[in-house]
């Protein structure tokens, strides 16, 4: 709302003669050009008005139970001033109006309301303007309406004084603009809704509102759209909704949408909006648009928060820590959070945790539009290589923290690269994990003929959570994505790790073919680009398939050639690797005694070089050489020791298997309800392997089952054992099947 200015006016004192009705009120005006204070005399209206501006409420109003009841308690008890804040079409407006109209009967002397254009650089309110709006609301003749903002706040406090007023600011710029609004006595409530946290108002009730849970996002997607509309495309409506990020904002103008377009199907509209680079463009109906919600803020942003914002949206991560974005800035860590922490306080990122952001899905797309527009070109792209060389260094740092002493490291890149250094294993693998998610998203955007080297190099460097089970999933998709584009590129290098990092991640889920197959078509194509650390894990990854197989010639000579390529690369670390899985064969082969010497080579380099994860490897493996050696509380030591090692490292799966080999080697000592158990618990967390280690399991469980006279349940157990090895044509379903038939 705007008022012309009355230039030159000034209040004079009436006569005590002139009136306006039959009352007269003595305003106190604080002159600051004379420091002093004078008295003067204006009249109002003699009767009081009660203003009943509150917009109209949303006759579809859904949801949003807990914050309607915290607020309405809030405006029950006439909490002097409450400040609700939230991201452009999140429902702020819609929640306030809602709310206010549930209580207006607590504040029967009326209701102000005032839109203040906070978020429009260009149009925001002057709150002069809006006191003088205000006091002829409340029946202040326009003739003595004083000018200046000192004395119309002074005079709209008294006209509020001892009255029970609700008064609603919406879309507030920050607390200043608001402070001369705010009534002066506690009897009345003042309700700000702002995209601004306003945390330097004093005594506020502060709520923050954010975008709808699913069900509530889903259940006003419906309301609009009509229920028989919805009826029988629930499952492209709730895409519809996702699609909008549970933005009420969003979800409104979808639905209008499909409202507006009788023809459409619910599927149609969702197939418009899974299209990302089209998306805030469907989001518009009339003169609404998603995309005008996120100008605005846009618009009031400084040159550094606006680059921030932009850069922040190239990045494909779900979130993004300080220090990664420090990198992707290129600006100081302390620099980087005051510009994050401002782009917080309006609401267009929201911080997960401290020294974690994110945006909102739909203005993710928003800031990747403005960085295409805005930013100079080959800044976008200048950004994402600053992060993946940040990501790739820091990964090495704690790929080497990890396994000391470790050649890997020399065959990866990002070594000119700043990232961070770790004290200690745990933080390093702390890093790994909590970063996983946008590590692996930025390898799978990486993909690009320009970025696949190193895009393929920090996947090596990641291998971690290939084993984690957690991110085993996520870690496949970036292997193919890599594989895929280092194809397209005709990088041959890149394309043999791809294809390693796919081998392992496919073995440890216990798909055997498709790691045989990804490890063999690694080979030729480490040889042809050269790549030494290609070829030597290649070789290790057959040699552990054969073994699994039963294909031990195979195994043997896969494990001769990758020994002798490990020490060719005098990589001891993979060196001891390589005896363990020697050890592996010999356990196979019977060979107890040579497996246990091997076994304790390989862990004695492990120990020497001080590794963590891979200790547990050789403990491993030298347990299940005691066992087979009938040195039982010798191997359960050993397994107990390994099982502490892989927790300590956040590997379940491995946890799964240990206990899995724990359970075989409880069996054979006769003391079947700890084995029980122990495989009990082992199907419970998964375990390296997959369906293999889990049918090897349930053959374990199902004898110690019937040991303990349990016949229907030892059955069942080796019936799905048996399901699942015929299934995969193992060679221990006719074990498994002997079971069955001598029961």
């Amino acid at each position: 709302m705007s008022e012309p200015r009355r230039s030159g006016r000034t209040a004079t004192e009436p006569s005590s003669g002139e009136h306006v009705g039959a009352q007269t009120v003595r305003l106190e005006t604080a002159h600051v050009n004379t420091a002093r204070i004078e008295t003067a005399h204006v009249t109002v209206a003699a009767s009081r008005v009660r203003p009943a501006q509150l917009p109209m409420t949303a006759v579809d109003f859904t949801g949003r139970e807990a914050l309607v009841a915290e607020l309405r308690g809030q405006l029950t008890a006439r909490t002097p001033t409450i400040a609700v804040a939230g991201a452009g079409g999140v429902g702020k407006t819609t929640l306030a109006v809602h709310v206010a109209h549930a209580v207006r009967e607590r504040y029967p002397d009326g209701q102000l309301y005032v839109d203040l254009h906070g978020a429009d650089a260009t149009a925001a309110a002057e709150p002069e303007t809006v006191l003088g709006a205000f006091l002829r609301s409340l029946g202040v003749d326009e003739a003595v309406v004083p000018d200046g903002l000192e004395e119309r706040a002074a005079l709209y406090r008294s006209q509020l004084a001892d009255s029970r007023t609700l008064v609603l600011l919406d879309n507030a710029r920050d607390a200043a603009q608001i402070r001369p609004l705010l009534p002066g006595t506690e009897s009345c409530t003042a309700v700000i809704t702002s995209r601004a946290r306003l945390v330097d108002l004093a005594g506020a009730h502060q709520t923050e509102v954010e975008v709808m849970e699913p069900g509530e996002g889903l259940a006003l997607f419906v309301r609009i759209a009509g229920e028989a509309r919805v009826a029988e495309e629930r499952s492209a409506a709730t895409d519809v909704v996702a699609a909008c990020g549970y933005l009420p904002l969003a979800i409104r103008i979808a639905a209008s949408r499909l409202t507006a377009r009788p023809r459409w199907s619910v599927a149609v509209l969702a197939a418009k909006l899974a299209d990302e680079q089209c998306r805030l463009e469907e989001l518009r109906v009339g003169d609404q648009r998603v995309a005008a919600a996120f100008e605005l803020g846009y618009g009031h942003l400084g040159a550094e928060q606006a680059r921030a914002f932009r850069l922040l949206g190239v990045v494909d991560g779900p979130d993004i820590s300080l220090s990664a974005a420090s990198a992707l800035l290129d600006r100081a860590p302390r620099t980087a959070e005051d510009i994050l922490e401002s782009l917080v306080d309006v609401s267009l990122v929201e911080t997960v945790s401290p020294g974690r952001y994110r945006f909102h899905d739909l203005v993710r797309l928003f800031a990747r539009d403005r960085a295409g527009r805005d930013e100079a070109a080959g800044e976008p792209e200048a950004a994402f290589a600053r992060l993946l060389g940040f990501y790739l260094a820091t990964a090495r740092a704690g790929f080497a923290r990890e396994r000391p002493g470790e050649r890997t490291i020399d065959h990866l890149g990002g070594g000119e690269h700043a990232g961070l250094a770790f004290d200690d294993r745990d933080a390093a693998l702390s890093w790994l994990f909590e970063e996983a998610n946008c590590l692996l998203a930025t390898v799978r955007q990486a993909s690009a003929p320009g970025t696949v080297r190193q895009a393929a190099d920090l996947l090596f460097a990641a291998k971690d959570l290939g084993d984690s089970g957690v991110h085993s999933p996520q870690f496949e998709q970036a292997g193919y994505a890599v594989r895929d584009a280092a194809r397209s590129a005709g990088d041959a290098s890149a394309e043999a790790r791809a294809l390693i990092m796919l081998a392992h991640v496919h073995f440890v889920a216990g798909r055997f073919d498709p790691a045989e197959e990804e490890a063999r078509a690694s080979l030729p194509l480490a040889d042809e680009s050269g790549d030494v650390l290609s070829r030597s894990y290649a070789l290790h990854n057959l040699s552990i398939i054969a073994n699994v197989r039963g294909s031990y010639d195979a195994a043997e000579e896969y494990h001769r050639l990758a020994l002798a390529a490990f020490r060719a690369d005098h990589n001891r670390p993979s060196e001891a690797s390589a005896l363990c899985m020697m050890a592996h064969i010999c356990v196979s082969l019977g060979r107890t005694e040579s497996a246990i010497e091997l076994s304790r080579q390989g862990l004695h380099i492990y120990q020497e070089l001080g590794h963590g994860m891979r200790v547990a490897n050789a403990r491993n493996i030298l347990a299940q050489a005691l066992a087979q050696a009938d040195r039982t509380a010798e191997a359960l030591e050993e397994f107990d020791l390994a099982l502490a090692l892989f927790r300590e490292a956040r590997q379940t799966l491995w946890e799964g298997a240990i206990l899995s080999r724990k359970a075989e080697t409880l069996l054979a000592a006769n003391r079947p309800d700890e084995a029980a158990r122990h495989a009990e618990q082992s199907l419970a967390m998964r375990a390296v392997g997959g369906e293999w280690m889990r049918a090897r399991t349930l053959t374990t469980l199902g004898r110690a089952q019937h040991s303990l006279g349990a016949p229907e349940r030892a059955r069942e157990c080796w019936r799905e054992a048996l399901e699942i090895f015929e299934r995969q044509g193992s060679r221990e379903a006719a074990e498994v099947a002997e079971l069955l038939e001598t029961e």
